[in-house]
């Protein structure tokens, strides 16, 4: 049976130096120069190698920065129309959906809905289609036109 002042230790060419006292295992670290780390507290005996330990932070933190830069991030942007919007100002809307999408931000556009207005429910339908339809070049409508309370909502995102 093996004692728990014993631990299995690595070189730094990954060669295994076998199951020695750590006292040992500390000497021979220092005498690479470098330090002795535990990989595997739960195995029996435990783990060690021998290693620069803050080169090897260093390199792990620069791995996760890169795996950062390689995430792709985006917004909702939200944009609010009325059912009885002038074709002039929904197509400055749908000139601000275009640049959204183009920045790879999604667009959730909301047709809002005022007192009597909600009789026009069908029109505001209408809008979201004719915009889906006007942006169909650069967008995929992820969510159609679903009804939320008094407002209908839809969700574009990028091609």
């Amino acid at each position: 049976m093996i004692r728990a002042r014993e631990v299995r230790v690595i070189d730094p060419e990954g060669n295994q130096l076998g199951v020695i006292s750590i006292a040992r295992a500390l000497a021979a670290a220092a005498d690479f120069g470098l330090d002795l780390v535990e990989v595997s507290p739960n195995a029996d005996p435990p783990v060690c190698k021998i290693m620069d330990y803050g080169r090897y932070k260093y390199e792990l933190t620069k791995r996760q920065q890169e795996a950062k830069k390689k995430q792709s991030t985006f917004q909702i942007k939200e944009i609010k129309v009325r059912p009885k919007t002038g074709e002039h100002d929904l197509q400055v809307k749908i000139g601000h959906i275009r640049r959204f999408l183009e920045k790879k931000d999604k667009v959730k556009v909301t047709v809002m809905f005022r007192g009597r207005e909600i009789t026009l429910s069908q029109l505001g339908r209408e809008l979201l289609d004719k915009i889906a339809a006007d942006t169909q070049d650069v967008a995929l409508v992820e969510q159609g036109p679903k009804f939320e309370g008094r407002t209908v909502v839809m969700i574009l995102s990028p091609k």
